[in-house]
């Protein structure tokens, strides 16, 4: 199968390490495209919910095609997030075809472009309220899961699928 050639793809939010990851079609995705230029808008790799004990098989092979890009020819510009907040201390980091920073500004057709994470307008995420953040995003973690069992077995009773976090997470913000 050819693979699409594209100028730019724009990913934000995988949140790898987390249950809650779509990492298998993702995978899929990334495997039909050939961009000349990928950003990596923040959040791909959730620091917040990493631990050695969860980053499956599906997650590394979304890294794996991302290296495989760049090995490739692909420009990847990573662009930290609040849940990868942990690689702003290495910004402005250039390594071959990978350059990790806070913020992008890319001309196109003569016309500027600002690419950054949404955390910056976030702030839950800064200051003293960040725990509460992070503590939400533990329940969020332990709500896909209960999601996954729920539709589980509304699935095996030919019921359609729900999701509690569409439900749950704009009430989170009152």
């Amino acid at each position: 199968m050819a693979k699409r050639e594209v100028e730019i793809v724009v990913l934000s939010d995988i949140h790898l390490a987390t249950y809650g990851c779509h990492a298998t079609e993702l995978v899929a995705y990334l495997k039909s495209i050939n961009p000349k230029l990928l950003i990596l808008n923040g959040d791909i790799i959730d620091g917040w919910a990493f631990s050695k004990k969860y980053f499956p098989n599906s997650h590394m092979a979304v890294l794996s095609e991302f290296f495989k890009m760049m090995k490739s020819g692909t420009q990847i510009i990573y662009i930290t997030g609040n849940h990868d907040e942990f690689l702003r201390k290495y910004s402005d980091l250039k390594m071959g075809n990978l350059f990790l920073t806070d913020k992008y500004l890319l001309e196109i057709n003569g016309k500027k472009h600002w690419f950054f994470h949404g955390d910056i307008f976030d702030h839950t995420t800064k200051g003293g309220a960040k725990i509460i953040a992070k503590i939400g995003g533990i329940g969020y973690d332990w709500l896909i899961l209960l999601n996954r069992a729920i539709n589980f077995i509304l699935e095996s009773f030919g019921r359609k699928k729900v999701s509690l976090s569409k439900r749950i997470k704009p009430k989170s913000r009152s």
